[in-house]
């Protein structure tokens, strides 16, 4: 069997960290889970061991003192997850706006439809989002339009952070060329893997804003991308291996 694990950023998640890993490991096909907790306040972390006493083997944590970025949080979880032979390492978030009924549909992608990176796709058959404030839809829409005519990438949601990499692409892709650390983070992995020649598929998903908790995302955030983005169009993407 697949060894598969998902990697979940947290930052004061204490509403939505408990249901959400009974949700996962109720999913079948044996998920591990592996939390990245920044030195929540509220308390996130510890919530997190209490329920490492009921799944030992397949509930892991990695704290860090304070925020440090949604992307280092990734990076941190990629390494430990090809250090300890996982063979489908997935990006979900804590808040429920990515539904954990949808992680073996990513998984199938992949595993059974020959992809290399499965995304959870909010604007693959028009726009899929519920309870955004519509400026903020347009804003995330009008962003992978952005994304889509400055790099060429054949991918609708560019800004997706739902996702499922087979081992080998995160094995190809030198983390420490890796620049963006927030909101442009989502959309540098996806390009290194598409100009990597990697095979990525969108799967149809409805993306749901939060109900519990409080919403990291910033403006500064948006202008790391939007900069980013420029920047990274004329910056040649190199395997691993030849980037040493």
């Amino acid at each position: 069997m697949d060894k598969k694990v998902i990697i979940i950023p947290t930052y004061n998640e204490k509403e939505n960290i408990e249901k959400m890993i009974r949700a996962l490991r109720a999913l079948e096909g044996d998920y591990h889970i592996l939390i990245i907790d920044d030195g929540s306040p509220d308390g996130t972390a510890a919530i997190v061991k209490e329920l490492q006493k009921e799944f030992p083997a397949q509930l892991h944590i990695i704290e860090r003192a304070g925020k440090q970025g949604l992307g280092t949080a990734y990076l941190t979880g990629f390494r430990w997850a090809l250090e300890h032979g996982y063979d489908y390492i997935f990006e979900m978030d804590a808040d429920f706006s990515h539904k954990p009924s949808d992680v073996p549909r990513l998984y199938a992608a992949c595993a059974e439809g020959g992809a290399d990176m499965a995304i959870g796709s909010r604007y693959c058959n028009g726009i899929s989002v519920i309870n955004w404030p519509i400026g903020r839809v347009i804003m995330s829409y009008y962003a992978s339009a952005y994304v889509r005519t400055v790099l060429r990438m054949k991918v609708y949601d560019t800004t997706a952070g739902f996702k499922c990499y087979s081992r080998k692409v995160l094995e190809a892709i030198d983390f420490d060329r890796i620049k963006m650390h927030g909101y442009g983070f989502q959309i540098e992995m996806k390009y290194n893997a598409w100009k990597l020649g990697f095979k990525i598929a969108e799967v149809p998903i409805i993306f749901e804003d939060r109900k519990e908790g409080t919403s990291k995302m910033s403006s500064s955030i948006f202008g790391e991308a939007f900069w980013g983005v420029l920047k990274l169009r004329f910056r040649k993407i190199r395997p691993r291996r030849e980037a040493k």
